[in-house]
C-alpha cells in the first residue's frame, strides 16, 4: 500500500523538527509495510507545507498522483498552518489520518515547544467546516516511533483498504435466495447507493457447466489437489470430490469472467439432488484466497465479510448465531458447515455428509462439509441487512475460547466468549439482523466502524 504523507509547519515554531517528522514518520510507514509518497523535498520551503501557495503544490502532486495512493496521513511536528494544508488537500478523496507530536515537559521553552496538540484541535476545526472526512485516534497526540503510532497507523491502512475496494464492489449472486430464508432478503438499489453492484447468477447454468468439464481438466485437477490440502475425503463416495473440484472451477470461471469481489451462494437443495454435494469445503477456499463467500444467498453479510477481512488481512468466515453454552450468560456456539478458510480453523477437516439435508433428501446427497474447529483466539464480528435504503451493520469483538461441545455435534463450530452477549443478542433482534455472523481473526472493530460509517456512509447500529 502507498500513503501520501504531508508534513505541516508554522513558521514560527520550530522547523527544525520537520527532518526529523518526515525520517519518523517513514520508519513507521516502514514498520507497517507501507511506501510513503510526497512531493520533491525542494517544491517547498523544508520540504513541508506552510503558506496556501506550498499548500496548492501539494494539491497539485495529489492530483498527478491520483491513484497511487490509497490514504493521506498529516504530520503536525508543531502547530502546523490551516492555510497551507486546507489548500493541499482541496480535492483529496481519500480518508485522511491526523497525526500530532507531543510535547516533552522537560522542553516547554521557545525554542523547542510544538504546540501540535492545540494545532491539531484547530485543523480539526477547518476540516469540520470544509465538510472533510478525516480519521483521528487515541491517545491525541503520538510520537511515530512509539507503538500507539504503530497501532494506529495499522488501523488507518485497514480502513484505506476497505474504502478503496468497498466504494466500489461486484457481488455475484449465485443461485435464488435460499427458499426457506426470507431473513436473508436485502435490497439491491440500497447496496447500489452505496457503489455495491448485484449481478444475478442462475444456479441451472452452474450445472451446465460442470456437465461440460472433464475430470481430467488442468483446472479440475488443481483445484481436486486443493481440497485435498484442506480437508480429508476417505470418508467420501467416489467422485464426490471431483465434483466439488468441478464447481470451484465453474465459480473460479464465474469470478474472473465477472470481475467479481464476493459471493453468496444458493447452496441447498439442488446442489445435493443435482451433485450429490454441499459446497461448503470449495467455498473455504475462495474465502481462503480473497474472495469472500457466504453461503445460502446471505449476500450482505458477504459484504461484512469483505470489510472485516480488508481490516484485518486475514480471510473471514460466516457462522450461525447457534447455541446458548450451558448456563454461561457471555458464552454461545457459533455453527456453520465448513465454508471456513484456513486462516480460521485449527487444520484441515474431514469430509461429510450434511446431516440435515441427508435427512430431508436422502442418504449420501450431500457431501462436501469440512468439518473441524475454529482456532482460539480474538476475533472481529460483523453483519450487515439493509432497512429503508440504508445499509446497517454492527460490530464487535470478542474470544472463540478452547472450550468443549458435545462429542456429536454436528458441523464446524466455536465457542465465543463476548461481554455482554445476552443484551447483545437482544440487540440483533430487536434491530432485525439475521441469525449470520461474520468473523475474523483479530480486533480490527475500530477500523471497520470507522470505515464503513465515516467513509462508505454506512449506519451503525449500536449492540
Amino acid at each position: 500500500m502507498k500513503l501520501a504523507l504531508l508534513v505541516a509547519n508554522r513558521g514560527f515554531f520550530p522547523s527544525s523538527v520537520i527532518s526529523s517528522a518526515r525520517e519518523e514518520m517513514t520508519a513507521a510507514f516502514k514498520r507497517a509495510g507501507v511506501e510513503p509518497i510526497y512531493p520533491n523535498l525542494s517544491a517547498t520551503r523544508h520540504g513541508a507545507v506552510e503558506t496556501t501557495a506550498e499548500g496548492m503544490v501539494f494539491a497539485d502532486f495529489l492530483d498527478a498522483h491520483r491513484g497511487d495512493y490509497d490514504g493521506l496521513v498529516i504530520c503536525l511536528p508543531n502547530f502546523g498552518d490551516e492555510n497551507g494544508i486546507k489548500a493541499a488537500i482541496a480535492r483529496c478523496d481519500v480518508p485522511i489520518l491526523l497525526q500530532a507530536y507531543p510535547d516533552q515537559l522537560d522542553e516547554m521553552d521557545f525554542e523547542h515547544r510544538r504546540d501540535a496538540f492545540c494545532g491539531k484541535l484547530a485543523l480539526c476545526s477547518v476540516l469540520a467546516q470544509m465538510k472533510k472526512k478525516f480519521t483521528t485516534f487515541l491517545p491525541f497526540t503520538v510520537h511515530p516511533s512509539t507503538a500507539e503510532f504503530d497501532d494506529q497507523l495499522k488501523k488507518f491502512v485497514g480502513i484505506c483498504n476497505i474504502v478503496k475496494k468497498m466504494r466500489q464492489m461486484r457481488l455475484g449472486a449465485v443461485g435464488a435466495r435460499t427458499t426457506a430464508f426470507k431473513s436473508v432478503r436485502f435490497d439491491e438499489m440500497a447496496l447500489e447507493s452505496h457503489g455495491i453492484d448485484v449481478e444475478s447468477y442462475d444456479m441451472s447454468n452452474v450445472f451446465v457447466a460442470i456437465k461440460e468439464l472433464s475430470d481430467n481438466d488442468e483446472a479440475v485437477q488443481n483445484r481436486l489437489a486443493d481440497l485435498h490440502r484442506v480437508c480429508d475425503y476417505s470418508g467420501a463416495p467416489e467422485g464426490r470430490d471431483v465434483a466439488l473440484a468441478k464447481f470451484a472451477v465453474v465459480i473460479d470461471n464465474m469470478v474472473r469472467d465477472n470481475k467479481l469481489d464476493a459471493l453468496a451462494i444458493r447452496c441447498w437443495s439442488e446442489l445435493q439432488q443435482q451433485l450429490g454435494i454441499t459446497p461448503c469445503a470449495a467455498m473455504g477456499l475462495l474465502n481462503q484466497e480473497g474472495i469472500p463467500t457466504v453461503c445460502e444467498t446471505d449476500s450482505t453479510n458477504a459484504l461484512a465479510m469483505a470489510g472485516l477481512s480488508l481490516a484485518s488481512g486475514c480471510a473471514a468466515g460466516c457462522l450461525d448465531w447457534n447455541n446458548n453454552y450451558g448456563e454461561d450468560p457471555n458464552r454461545c456456539i457459533l455453527f456453520h458447515c465448513g465454508p471456513f478458510p484456513m486462516d480460521l480453523m485449527e487444520g484441515p477437516g474431514h469430509v461429510e455428509q450434511h446431516k440435515m439435508l441427508s435427512k430431508s433428501y436422502g442418504d449420501n446427497c450431500s457431501w462436501g462439509l469440512n468439518v473441524g474447529k475454529i482456532k482460539p483466539g480474538v476475533v472481529t464480528y460483523c453483519g450487515f441487512r439493509t432497512e429503508n435504503g440504508e445499509v446497517q451493520f454492527y460490530v464487535g469483538t470478542g474470544e472463540v475460547v478452547d472450550a468443549p461441545v458435545a462429542k456429536e455435534f454436528f458441523g464446524t463450530y466455536a465457542v465465543l466468549e463476548t461481554e455482554d452477549l445476552q443484551r447483545k443478542l437482544q440487540s440483533l433482534c430487536t434491530a432485525g439482523f439475521r441469525h449470520h455472523v461474520a468473523i475474523t481473526r483479530g480486533d480490527v472493530a475500530e477500523a471497520v466502524a470507522e470505515a464503513f460509517t465515516k467513509y462508505l456512509g454506512y449506519r451503525r447500529i449500536e449492540l
